[in-house]
Parts: structure tokens; C-alpha cells; sequence
């Protein structure tokens, strides 16, 4: 997913050695071998999705997800390097959670299993040398996945861990243990298990993959997310582009034994998507069968297929993830084994082989009718690029009126460096105009609505500084939402955890009405308080 200041023909190759989103590069230098807006899953414009009232007016609020990558891979954005003291990690992540709260996002996307490790004590996989600095397993001492999940809900950001289920190593150029198994820590299953190994690509820039095809890696692979599900109060299960690898010309992935011995009569090609299906359907039903709550979603290639390979497919021509990474995005919308989907739009409006005013549309028709809400991933680190486009600062601005033109249901950026780069002031320009105030997120459809959480009740205000702190009774939900009305509508002025302090940050002069809301953690929103003047 990074994004060189290199020429095209070496971000080919960089991407494949860093191994963060091969796909967002390759589409853009990939050669391959205007419908009418539709509403997809829950729309985000406007009220839709609150309801009530205060002083008489009623309630207006966004409902979107909004949210940013943080990569922690060859410490693309966190930590700043690896081996930092308990303290320096902490630090760093506050000031990106800061960055999320100044962006007025409501969820965060964190890396946690980079390739075949952790960022949590874990009993299946061992310690992340992105974090640590040692590649043998070595115990930093301190638990960050209940630190970092801990300050991101004391924030009201929902925390989605982020893993790549596959990838066992990176290339050892850029300080991955490569195909060097006398590198992997002591406890790495892939040591202990070689028959679930396979080296890919040749060359010095070759991992380590579990074997998609191989049942015992894959429940393993499995079981080791899982870990972190019951450990740790996530509400995202989170996965991104890889699955099987993108191709390496004149190289096909060495999966003949596993092929040979599970094939059941089918072609590779139709194997190998069951395999990655089967993942899907597996770690989606065991996510419900232990905490029905939390989330399921995957930021897969932006293009399913091209219209030249299937009547269903992207007016498109680019590579496909169906054939290419065996990836069939589509069928796990229509299957409802997901939550959410992420495709990966990372093109310009206009761009020939990907057009984003062309592919987002496709999308929308495609999650519509479905309980599977639409987030878009944008391309945040291509602002600068001096070809397709991407030269043009207001790119990400247009491209997110697109998105609520459409009504999709949020967004994520990749990545969260760039958001704080700010190159062209893209960012400062998009923030302006789409998320100048804060959102509610998308309600669970699939979860049946809980009771209204008991309606709070504001008792007093003060003012400290530039704000306006409001008493309040316990909210008796998990966060809360405050609205402020003037005499035209009752806009979101502000949002928190529950417990936490509830205050209007920008409070007009003159008096105001203030209502109070508590919302679950599925989104569902309480009635709002009796009004409350604050002069």
C-alpha cells in the first residue's frame, strides 16, 4: 500500500519486496491480457439513520465510517522503527490517534499480524519484529493490541485489527526472514510445520506463505486471528488485499502438493477460490459464534472482474482480482459472509483502465440488496503522482462527492502518514468539505435493533476556555451523542465514549439548545433528552 517516490518501473518491484498492497500500484501500471447513481446498503447523506427530535427540531447527523490504515509492515507509519521503548510506542500511537480525532474519523485500522506474527502474547504466533527489532520472538514485555484498544475506545473510535492471513514472512532485503527458515523464531509454526510452507517467488525477494490450500494451515492461520477476537474487545476483524499472491511473470505459486492431494477434481484456478472462500466463510462464522458484535470486513483489489471476461464484471481493464489473486469479492457480498467491503479505488476519476466514476457505481450495485455495508478504500498516498490525475488536489475532495452522491457508507484512507503528510493540502481540503463534523457510524443491520439505551439528562453547563462542558446522568449506552440547536435543526456537535466528559467544543456566543443521545455499539440510537438551554 506505500506509495515510492521512485520511477513506475521500480514501484513494481519495491511493492512486491514491502508486500503492503501490491494491488493499489500494479492496477495503475497493469496491461491486461455513467450508469445512473444507485444506493448500496445504508446511505450516509443527510439524516438518514437518526431520528428524533430536540426543542422541536430534528436531530441531523451524518452516519458514515471514516477511518485511516495505520501499517505497522516495515514500519510504513507505526512505530516510527523497530525496537522503541514501551513508552516511545505508546506515544507514537496517541499522536495517530490523535490525528483520527482531529479528522473527525470514528475508526481506526491497525496492523496487528503483519505476516505470520503479532502485536499481542500470543500462543500461535510469535512476536512482531516490526515492533520489536528481533526476528526471534523476543517478548517486548508489555501487551500493545490491549493498550492500543484500550485508548482508541477512550476516544470513541472503533478499533479494527487488521491481519494478513497468509503471509508467514517478508523478503529479507527489507528485514523479513525471507525463505530462511534458520531465521524464523524458535515458536513460528511454520518451523515446526514445514509441510505448511511454501517459498514464493524465487529470489532474494521470496517469503514464506501458509499454504491456502493445506486445511491444517488454514485452521491455523484461523485460530491464531481468533486468539485476538477472544482476547481482546476489537469490533473489526480486518483483512486487506492478500490472499494468494499477485502473479510474478513466467512464476506460478508451488501449490501442486496441496493441489494433488485436496484438488477434488476441480480446476486449480476454481480450487484455489474455494480455498480463499472457504477462509472467508470459516472466520466469518466463527466471528458470530463468539461475539456476534463484532465486525467482518475485507478491503479487497478495487476490480472483481473486467466486462471482457464476465457479463457481470467493472467497466474496466484492468487486473482482476478473481483470476489474478483468486479472490471472488463478489460472491462473499452476495454470500453475506461479510460485514463490510473495502474495495481498493485507488484511481482517478477518468483513469482508462480503472475509472473510479465507473467502478464506484459498480460497487453500489453490487452490495445493493445486501446486508453488507460499502466503505471505499482512497488513495491518499498517490496525491503528488504527476500522471492520471493525481497531480490535481481536489482528486480525493471530488471523489468523495462521488461517494455521497452514491451512498456509500464510509470511508478509509490509506495511509494514515499521508493523511498527516497533507500533500497539496488534499487533506485540509477534503476534511473541509466532507467530514468538517462528526459522524455516527453505520448501524449492524444484521444485528436485531437492542432496546434504546436509557435516555440521559443534561443538568448543567459551564464554560472552560472555548468550550462548553455540559453535567449529565450516566448515559447507560456504550457512547454518546450530543446535538445543539439554534432554531434550525439540531445539528451533531460532538461525540464520546460513554464516561467520558460531554462538551460542544465550538459553543456559539449567545445561548443554545443541547440534547443528549446514548447509541449501543451496533450503532442503535436512544432517544434524545429533555432539551436543555445554555446560555
Amino acid at each position: 500500500m506505500k506509495r515510492f517516490r521512485l520511477p513506475l518501473f521500480l514501484i513494481s518491484g519495491l511493492i512486491a519486496v514491502l508486500g503492503v498492497g501490491a494491488g493499489l500500484v500494479r492496477a495503475a501500471v497493469y496491461t491486461p491480457a455513467g450508469t445512473a447513481p444507485v444506493v448500496g446498503g445504508s446511505a450516509v447523506a443527510g439524516v438518514v439513520g437518526t431520528t428524533g427530535s430536540c426543542d422541536g427540531q430534528p436531530l441531523q447527523a451524518t452516519r458514515e465510517l471514516r477511518g485511516m490504515w495505520l501499517t505497522t509492515v516495515y514500519n510504513i507509519d507505526f512505530p516510527s522503527k523497530p525496537g522503541l521503548s514501551q513508552a516511545q510506542v505508546k506515544a507514537e500511537y496517541l499522536t495517530w490517534l490523535d490525528l483520527a480525532v482531529a479528522q473527525n474519523h470514528n475508526a481506526i485500522f491497525v496492523h496487528v499480524r503483519p505476516s505470520g506474527d503479532a502485536f499481542w502474547p500470543s500462543a500461535y504466533a510469535p512476536w512482531s519484529n516490526w515492533l520489536t527489532g528481533k526476528l526471534d520472538g523476543t517478548s517486548p514485555g508489555w501487551d500493545p493490541m490491549a493498550f492500543m484498544v484500550e485508548q482508541a475506545h477512550a476516544r470513541n473510535l472503533e478499533f479494527h485489527a487488521w491481519f494478513n492471513p497468509y503471509r508467514g514472512t517478508q523478503p529479507a532485503p527489507g528485514g523479513g526472514a525471507g525463505t530462511s527458515v534458520a531465521k524464523l523464531a524458535a515458536n513460528h509454526p511454520l518451523r515446526k510445520h514445514p509441510e505448511w510452507r511454501i517459498a514464493y517467488p524465487t529470489g532474494k525477494n521470496g517469503r514464506f506463505y501458509f499454504d491456502p490450500g493445506n486445511p491444517a494451515a488454514r485452521k491455523y492461520v484461523e485460530d491464531a486471528m481468533m486468539e485476538a477476537v477472544q482476547k481482546y474487545d476489537v469490533d473489526g476483524v480486518h483483512f486487506d488485499d492478500f490472499f494468494y499472491p499477485y502473479p510474478e511473470a513466467g512464476q506460478d505459486f508451488p501449490d501442486n502438493a496441496s493441489f494433488a492431494k485436496y484438488g477434488g477434481g476441480k480446476s486449480k484456478a476454481d480450487w484455489r477460490r474455494e480455498n480463499v472462500n472457504t477462509l472467508v466463510r470459516e472466520v466469518y462464522t466463527r466471528i458470530k459464534a463468539v461475539k456476534p458484535w463484532v465486525k467482518f470486513g475485507i478491503s479487497p483489489f478495487g476490480i472483481w472482474r473486467n466486462k471482457s471476461s464476465s457479463a457481470l464484471g467493472s467497466d474496466s481493464s484492468g487486473l482482476e482480482a478473481y483470476s489474478a489473486i483468486y479472490a471472488d469479492t463478489r460472491k462473499w457480498v452476495k454470500e453475506g459472509w461479510l460485514d463490510y467491503i473495502v474495495p481498493q479505488l485507488y484511481w482517478t476519476i477518468g483513469f482508462a483502465k480503472a475509472d473510479y466514476a465507473k467502478l464506484l457505481p459498480w460497487w453500489t450495485n453490487t452490495v445493493k440488496g445486501t446486508n453488507v455495508q460499502l466503505y471505499i478504500g482512497m488513495a491518499d498516498y498517490r496525491v503528488g503522482e504527476k500522471k492520471d490525475g493525481w497531480s490535481n488536489p481536489a482528486m480525493l475532495d471530488r471523489e468523495l462527492a462521488l461517494n455521497e452522491k452514491y451512498g456509500v457508507n464510509g470511508q478509509v484512507h490509506f495511509s494514515a502518514k499521508q493523511i498527516r503528510a497533507n500533500k497539496l493540502g488534499a487533506n485540509a481540503r477534503y476534511r473541509k468539505n466532507h467530514y468538517a463534523s462528526p459522524a455516527l457510524l453505520p448501524r449492524l443491520s444484521r444485528l436485531a435493533a437492542a432496546a434504546p439505551p436509557a435516555t440521559p439528562v443534561i443538568t448543567a453547563a459551564r464554560r472552560e476556555g472555548t468550550r462548553l462542558v455540559l453535567e449529565t446522568s450516566a448515559p447507560g449506552a456504550v457512547s454518546w451523542a450530543l446535538y445543539r440547536t439554534t432554531g434550525a435543526g439540531a445539528t451533531l456537535v460532538s461525540t464520546g465514549r460513554a464516561g467520558a466528559q460531554v462538551a460542544d467544543p465550538s459553543p456559539p456566543a449567545t445561548g443554545a439548545t443541547y440534547c443528549l443521545t446514548g447509541l449501543d455499539r451496533s450503532a442503535n440510537e436512544g432517544q434524545a433528552s429533555a432539551p436543555f438551554l445554555a446560555t
